[in-house]
């Protein structure tokens, strides 16, 4: 499988391909092909670009709910727990 730049392996070309893909089995190719691309891209224009591409398959397709979530900004880390949360609780 070759692809382009945004789509490097054509992991996401594939995915619409696959008939009766998963929610899951879409998040474990995204991460495939979050991790194969290139350092330093802008991840969320590629993404973007691949809705733009895709546009024509179905709005509740597996891959095209996947890459929505890609777009969403990730919520900031907390600190669970830890020695000083254990402490403060006595």
């Amino acid at each position: 499988m070759t692809g382009d730049a945004t789509d490097p392996k054509g992991l996401i070309r594939e995915a619409y391909r696959i008939d009766g893909i998963t929610a899951g089995e879409c998040r474990s190719i995204f991460l495939d092909w979050a991790l194969s691309m290139p350092q330093g891209p802008d991840l969320k224009q590629s993404i973007s670009t691949l809705l733009d591409r895709y546009s024509a398959e179905p709005d509740d397709h597996p891959m095209t709910l996947t890459l929505r979530e890609g777009l969403s900004t990730a919520p900031d880390a907390k600190r669970r727990g830890g020695r000083r949360a254990r402490l403060d609780r006595g």
